[in-house]
């Protein structure tokens, strides 16, 4: 699913027209970048948590060539899903389908 997609999903069910829908969906995700970039944490109870987290620098390998690389620091975002969304994504469909997938992708 992709943005447009996830618009009309929400336009959909909630009744609104697309362009309310949009404007809504970027006004989220605004909120949700300025907060994290401000280095403040979300908690949305169900759904997830999302937080910065600082990653010191360090030394890697270049696959390609194998030499040596200095990776630098950095802020990530991660995000951890909430007791109820996990729940619901961890289905015995869902299951098998992906463990099906993982084993046919192993065979090749």
């Amino acid at each position: 699913m992709n943005k447009g997609d996830l618009i009309d999903k929400i336009a959909e069910a909630a009744g609104l027209k697309k362009a309310d829908a949009a404007a809504a969906l970027n006004a989220t995700l605004e909120t949700i970048a300025d907060t994290l970039k401000a280095g403040q944490k979300i908690t949305l109870v169900g759904f997830g948590t999302f937080d910065v987290n600082y990653r010191a620098a360090r030394k890697g390998i270049n696959p390609s060539t194998q030499k040596e690389i200095q990776i630098s620091d950095k802020v990530t975002v991660k995000f951890k899903a909430g007791k109820e969304l996990a729940g619901t994504v961890d289905n015995k469909d869902l299951r098998t389908s992906l463990k099906a997938a993982a084993d046919k992708k192993k065979k090749k």
